[in-house]
């Protein structure tokens, strides 16, 4: 293992450590709201404080601190205070769901915006490059609850079409997928697309492409064999920041086609107090955040060999 990923790692180990205590400090530091949160607001103050003793909440902060991180790595996560059943039971499910959803957008939204954005940056200036700038413009200035809205009043008040809700209450069912992925598709495809648009017209304007564009060489040849590549550096650091968005970012999206993922359960949590299921999804979030992170930086040595950090020799690979 490189230097290089040994310093990643411990950046990783850092950042996630200096959250989760963040995390904690927020939610447990009162423990006496804690078991207000837990037990009721209705519970007797003896039931608190011999609840306090039995979980051990009157221990120093710090071994709490620790022993609440133990039982995190150990998938002891506890009970949700809401849906009254462990939190192991609920947020797999809900995290798979949130996963189909992210993973159609996705497959969607990449490629589209990627073909869009280096249609656009191989003839800048033309009429293609102003329509997609418009498209990007104009899809990233307007918020998700709008889109899917204006989209809701179309297909499914309208024309009759679509589904309102994405309840999944019979099982999978393609049709009410259509409207959260295309709300999500047309917010995050022009950001996308124009990055790529202008990682393109840079790479166009690069010596080398220059080169071999006056020496004859086909368009489609020097797009595929050399600009493309080093086109897609900044588009792969969009999409690894799309994927913990999609994770936790889509609560909107979610709450409001009545989707029963990730970001809705994170949404119930909040909104009922339940401290334990909130801690979960906050450190699920965090682990998802730095892990894109680092498979990022990987993908950049894939796509760019020659790209160094830190204190690197020259030539030296992952």
């Amino acid at each position: 293992m490189s230097r290089y990923l040994l310093v990643k790692l411990a950046e990783v180990l850092g950042a996630m450590l200096t959250v989760s205590f963040i995390v904690f400090l927020v939610l447990e530091a009162n423990v006496e709201d804690v078991a207000v949160k837990v037990l009721g607001a209705y519970s007797a103050p003896d039931q608190r404080q011999a609840w306090l003793q039995e979980n051990g909440y009157f221990d120093p902060f710090v071994l709490r601190y620790l022993r609440w991180l133990w039982n995190f790595v150990t998938l002891d996560w506890g009970s949700s205070t809401h849906y009254r059943v462990p939190i192991l039971e609920i947020l797999p499910q809900r995290l798979a769901a949130t996963g189909i959803l992210a993973g159609i957008t996705l497959a969607i939204m990449v490629p589209v915006a990627l073909i869009l954005g280096v249609l656009a940056g191989m003839r800048e200036g033309s009429a293609v490059d102003r329509g997609v700038s418009f498209f990007s413009v104009l899809t990233t200035s307007i918020p998700e609850f709008a889109t899917a809205v204006f989209l809701s009043a179309i297909f499914v008040f309208w024309l009759r079409l679509l589904p309102g809700a994405s309840t999944m209450l019979s099982g999978f069912s393609v049709t009410e997928m259509i409207l959260p992925v295309s709300v999500l598709t047309l917010y995050s495809a022009g950001y996308l697309a124009r990055i790529t648009r202008a990682s393109m017209v840079e790479a166009m304007r690069s010596p080398y492409v220059r080169t071999a564009l006056m020496k004859g060489a086909s368009t489609s040849r020097i797009v595929l064999r050399h600009a493309l590549r080093n086109a897609l550096i900044a588009p792969v650091t969009v999409v690894m920041l799309q994927i913990p968005w999609l994770l936790s970012g889509v609560i909107v999206v979610e709450v409001f086609f009545a989707y029963k993922g990730f970001g809705t359960l994170l949404y119930e949590a909040a909104l009922n107090t339940d401290v334990y299921l909130i801690e979960a999804c906050a450190m699920v979030s965090v682990v998802v955040v730095v892990a894109t992170q680092l498979i990022s930086d990987v993908l950049y040595r894939l796509l760019n060999p020659r790209i160094r950090f830190g204190d690197e020799p020259a030539g030296a690979t992952t």
